[in-house]
């Protein structure tokens, strides 16, 4: 079977041709070494760590195959409706967090982990920390070529400035770590609050207030689209049949479903909703502490994150997450035939080094990224996602005046995929 040549996801130099992601063979060995991987991977995590970290590395499988076989993006969406009008994938994420609100509420008013634990979800203070971190971050993943969940799913298809970019994404998370108690402490904010408990909606209330908003963003993203005369998003090429599941690519609303049913089972595993970059911090703590720096006396290493400093990486759920959105992605890819290394430009490099510092930094600053904070937060029916949204969105309109300086192209209004 022969196809034209692939261009990865998410990519940063220009729009990408309709024919450019046809499938090719399935890469059967990188399947197989995949599969051996994930399966070593689960049986050290079975022996060593509690049944949950295993439960969620087949989750963050999950994820990651999710994300990749729909080409499910945070950065694009974003890019699109700013600079193109289309809202098609907007309207995904609308989707996406009405089924995650609708299993949130219950989980959170009445419901316990799978194994007896409590359950909270991400509820986090609106201040000056919020407003500068979601904002930088919007600016990083408009530069860096991806979000987080973005970074990971890209890095599994082996687009490789993608590594770049997580490089960078841990070194600024790491320094926004040590940053954040300056951020937290000595800057302005309000409380952290609830559409469901800091209103007396209750969770009921707040599932209702949070239907009419996304309904509300969507028909907004409708009405952009009628003004602006948005091309519709050019379909991506895949497999027939059930072969369709296995080797993609998958329509946005079935993944828009997906994950937000695989959110509430980490929710249901770990206790939290799903995140990533925590992890990045904690592991760029972990390398400047084996370089001698005295990351433990650092604000943000004190009280209930210490014990994370002190046990191995293992240990860390979100840690087991990462790994399994990368591996998950990387049989998805490989399933689809489109598992391929690709080159790395002057421009493409410096633009994911800064966009990897921003997005790291700010989402520290923040409280998560497009993930933690927008996704987790709102589902979690928390105002400060839906602040992070807006701020993330600011960053999306500044950052497409910056792309070009670093040779990154920005979208035509007539460009059906960007």
């Amino acid at each position: 079977m022969t196809t034209t040549q692939v261009q990865p996801v998410n990519d940063t130099k220009g729009p990408i041709a309709r024919d450019s992601l046809a499938l090719n063979d399935p890469q059967k060995a990188l399947i197989a070494g995949g599969i051996i991987v994930g399966f070593l991977l689960l049986v050290y995590l079975l022996a060593t760590q509690h049944i949950s970290q295993s439960m969620l590395l087949v989750i963050g499988l999950l994820l990651g195959y999710t994300l990749f076989h729909a080409r499910f993006g945070f950065t694009s969406a974003f890019r699109r409706i700013a600079a193109v009008g289309n809202g098609q994938a907007m309207r995904s994420h609308m989707l996406m967090l009405a089924v995650a609100v609708s299993l949130f509420a219950p989980i959170l008013a009445y419901g316990t982990t799978f194994f007896g634990g409590p359950v909270a979800g991400y509820v986090s203070p609106v201040g000056v920390s919020l407003v500068v971190g979601a904002f930088l971050f919007g600016i990083g993943m408009q530069l860096g070529g991806g979000c987080a969940s973005g970074t990971l799913y890209a890095i599994g298809g082996g687009r490789t400035v993608m590594f770049v970019t997580l490089l960078f994404f841990i070194v600024g998370a790491t320094i926004g770590a040590y940053h954040l108690p300056f951020w937290t402490e000595e800057m302005p904010a309000f409380e952290p609050y609830s559409l469901a408990t800091s209103t007396g909606l209750g969770y009921g209330g707040a599932w209702l207030v949070s239907i009419i908003f996304f309904v509300v963003i969507a028909w907004i993203t409708l009405i952009i689209e009628k003004k602006r005369k948005a091309p519709k998003m050019a379909p991506v090429p895949s497999a027939k049949g059930w072969h369709r599941i296995l080797r993609g690519s998958w329509p946005l609303f079935a993944a828009a479903i997906a994950l937000a049913l695989l959110n509430a089972l980490t929710l249901m595993t770990r206790g939290t909703p799903w995140g990533i970059t925590s992890a990045f911090a904690l592991w760029g703590s972990k390398i400047a502490g084996a370089f001698g720096v005295d990351v433990a006396s650092w604000g943000y290493w004190q009280g209930a994150n210490a014990a994370s400093l002190e046990a191995s990486i293992f240990a860390d759920s979100t840690t087991v997450l990462n790994f399994g959105v990368i591996l998950g992605a990387f049989i998805a890819s490989a399933a689809g035939g489109l598992f391929k290394f690709t080159q790395v430009t002057a421009g493409n490099f410096a633009a994911s080094v800064i966009g990897g510092l921003l997005m790291g930094y700010g989402a520290r600053l923040a409280f998560g990224c497009n993930i933690g904070a927008y996704f987790g937060g709102i589902a979690s029916f928390s105002l400060h996602g839906y602040i992070w949204g807006i701020l993330a969105l600011a960053g999306t309109f500044l950052a497409l005046y910056l792309r070009p300086l670093f040779g990154l192209s920005v979208p035509k209004s007539n460009d059906s995929v960007c």
